[in-house]
């Protein structure tokens, strides 16, 4: 399992819009890259990120070689009600790394 850095806040007012910014850690190796000794480093790239709250997509990325090593991703969501918010990084060879976090949405005021 990566290791992810989720920034999402706990709490939030009906109808806010919220920033979410997320961090994991890998080289996402193109593959064109050599070591010391001259050999290829094997390519080995997440391919595609997706967020769902309550089980619902509310964001999904399609990644590439192209994409700095331990990619940041930024978006904005609207709070609507109290649940999960699930994080989902999946890598060339279809392993997945996931992370919650729990979400309470108060009325609006």
């Amino acid at each position: 399992m990566l290791k992810a850095r989720i920034s999402v806040p706990a709490r939030a007012r009906q109808g806010e819009i919220m920033a979410v910014k997320t961090l994991i850690s890998h080289p996402m190796e193109t593959g064109f890259r050599r070591n010391s000794l001259g050999q290829a480093i094997p390519r080995d790239i997440l391919t595609r990120f997706e967020c769902r709250y309550n089980e619902k997509p509310v964001f999904t990325a399609t990644l590439h070689p192209a994409v700095a090593a331990n990619p940041f991703i930024a978006f904005h969501v609207r709070a609507q009600d109290s649940g999960k918010l699930e994080f989902i990084w999946t890598d060339q060879d279809d392993q997945v790394t996931r992370v919650t976090r729990e979400l309470t949405v108060d009325p609006a005021a």
